[in-house]
């Protein structure tokens, strides 16, 4: 048998990485998911982002704040009861990362008890970004929620 020498160390370690580069390749396949942008007006939207913030910190400060909560008819989206249809006019926009064709966008108004509802048959399990947006007074707002459909 041959001596050990740093050549043979040289090509052991080569091996060694690019065995490590195809197992990555190969065995983790994340590439393979399907990952869209969220919108297709992408750096026109970016410009009013502004108002976005704007809309956002509106609603942080307000004392009150839509509450969301899952039930098995749906996602519920219950407001305080000082609005209603005459004074606010809400959209929401429920987004999925990994399939833009399961994206939900819809103006709505508002029912007795100030709330309305995401019907469970439109929506499949995974993962959604709600985008709650609403018009009080001539002043927007914006609250964002992480939702798990389950």
């Amino acid at each position: 048998m041959k001596n050990f020498s740093w050549g043979h160390g040289v090509f052991i370690a080569l091996f060694a990485f690019i065995a490590f580069i195809l197992s990555m390749l190969f065995l983790f396949p994340n590439g393979q998911k399907n990952s869209e942008m969220v919108t297709d007006n992408y750096y026109e939207e970016e410009l009013k982002y502004q108002d976005v913030i704007d809309a956002k910190k509106r609603a942080d400060d307000l004392q009150e704040k839509p509450v969301y909560s899952q039930e098995k008819s749906g996602i519920k989206i219950t407001f305080p009861k000082d609005y209603d249809n005459a004074n606010t006019t809400v959209k929401f926009v429920l987004n999925r990362t990994d399939d833009q064709n399961l994206d939900i966008k819809k103006s709505v108004q508002l029912d007795a008890s100030k709330s309305f509802i995401v019907p469970a048959q439109v929506l499949k399990a995974g993962n959604y970004t709600l985008r709650l947006m609403w018009t009080r007074d001539k002043a927007d707002y914006r609250m964002d929620y992480d939702v798990i459909w389950k």
